[in-house]
């Protein structure tokens, strides 16, 4: 375990800082400010708070676009650059080096998800103490809701964001693709609307689960074969 975190601490080195933090940065402020601009467009978003929290989970999905980012990063530019070739020189297993960069995209896209949420819920909670822009009174059991909702909507999103990683990070290494894929994935609750389809969100939440869980297996289990050579 230790030496995986050391693994992880060595992709945040190799990481660039500086475009990265800007970018979360970019995604965070969008982010908070989308729910009160949301509601104010279409009013019945601000019918209740129960409302308000399902329009600001379906908003955080947008993470999903920061993990195509850390994928091409993270492997389809140290693949494109050869620089792999020098992390599978290191005298540890493949299988572990690709653990450790699945890790390290899942922690941070996780960590920024969940911080979003809880920045975005305390934007949206003092803006709309000014522009009252949501109905009813806010409750202890709404805050409760929000928070474990926000948790649950973290942990889909950091599955979700891993989708991309087999096919377009690890097999195909093209990141255009990658980021076509997880706008597909931010939007795809929405095509039942424009489509006119039913779509179950527990279900399709447990799909994408298990889509992003398969990926980050079949990238693990490929990387000694010749999918993973350089």
């Amino acid at each position: 375990m230790a030496k995986l975190v050391k693994l992880m601490a060595l992709e945040w080195k190799k990481l660039k800082r500086k475009m990265v933090i800007s970018e979360v940065v970019i995604y965070t402020l969008v982010i908070m400010f989308m729910p009160m601009i949301f509601i104010r467009t279409l009013p019945e978003f601000g019918q209740s708070y129960e409302t308000v929290i399902t329009l600001m989970m379906s908003i955080q999905m947008g993470f999903i676009l920061f993990g195509a980012s850390l994928i091409n990063q993270v492997v389809i530019e140290e693949y494109k650059y050869k620089t792999m070739s020098l992390s599978f020189g290191y005298p540890i297993s493949r299988r572990k080096l690709m653990l450790a960069k699945v890790l390290f995209i899942a922690a941070f896209v996780f960590v920024c998800t969940f911080v979003s949420c809880i920045l975005s819920g305390a934007a949206t909670f003092l803006l709309n103490q000014s522009f009252h822009f949501i109905d009813g009174q806010l409750s202890l059991s709404d805050i409760a809701a929000y928070f474990s909702r926000s948790l649950i909507q973290s942990i889909i999103i950091t599955l979700a964001s891993l989708i991309p990683f087999f096919i377009f990070g690890v097999w195909l290494r093209a990141t255009i693709p990658a980021v076509l894929c997880a706008i597909f994935l931010m939007q795809f609750q929405n095509f039942g609307f424009l489509l006119d389809m039913d779509l179950h969100t527990d279900l399709v939440n447990i799909v994408l689960c298990l889509l992003g869980l398969g990926s980050v297996y079949l990238a693990i289990a490929t990387v000694d074969t010749r999918i993973g050579e350089i």
